[in-house]
């Protein structure tokens, strides 16, 4: 899952985009509206945390802009104003969901999962394929009754391949929803986790290379 997270508070959002990454996600950051509305032009997001509250093109206009472009991305808006009045106005914007400063970061992450689950065709919160079995929501993987031992990273990948439900995903898509901005195009780490995740996984094999393609379950 791959995650923007527009915040002017650079220690929020630098403590968030932290977190997030701990949970196995891919994240970005944009300190402004206009950095955010950019990124958001260029990548393909899951989920946008969206700050309400920033200077500059404000939040607000951001979410309208973003929802007027008719991305694939949900929007979490995130703003220090409590009341229902606010919350409403938030998600009169377009936005898919809204939750108040300060919050439970066990929270946001649930509301984030929740929100990369309503694309399009719906996913479980448990995948399966045979006798493998995803949980989305507890990041545990299993085959066969046995609990894998997977990072993060390796949880992502998989969660990408089960979701395509048997189709192909590209390294390209594979680079661009598990990982951010920061890591080298040209890197060989979709090889090396696919690798690792095959010999973790165990046999029979699951995993299909097509050639000239990439992966699929």
């Amino acid at each position: 899952m791959r995650v923007l997270v527009i915040e002017d508070h650079s220690e929020l959002a630098e403590t968030v985009a932290l977190g997030l990454q701990r949970e196995g996600m891919a994240v970005d950051i944009a300190f402004d509206g206009a950095s955010g509305l950019r990124r958001a032009a260029i990548y393909d997001y899951d989920v946008i945390v969206l700050d309400r509250d920033l200077p500059g093109v404000h939040g607000d206009r951001v979410c309208e802009t973003l929802v007027g472009q008719g991305g694939r991305a949900r929007v979490l808006m995130l703003t220090a104003s409590a009341g229902i009045e606010d919350r409403v106005a938030g998600l009169s914007l377009g936005a898919d969901d809204y939750l108040p400063k300060p919050f439970a970061f066990a929270e946001l992450i649930a509301r984030i999962r929740a929100l990369a689950r309503r694309a399009q065709p719906a996913l479980a919160p448990v995948m399966r394929s045979g006798d493998l079995t995803l949980d989305t929501g507890r990041r545990i993987a299993h085959r066969a009754g046995r609990r894998l031992d997977l990072t993060a990273k390796e949880l992502a990948v998989l969660e990408l391949l089960l979701a395509a439900r048997n189709t192909v995903v590209s390294p390209e898509e594979l680079l661009a929803r598990a990982w951010d901005e920061a890591l080298d195009p040209f890197s060989a780490v979709v090889k090396v986790t696919i690798s690792r995740l095959r010999r973790k996984l165990g046999e029979p094999p699951i995993i299909e290379t097509v050639p000239g393609a990439g992966y699929r379950i």
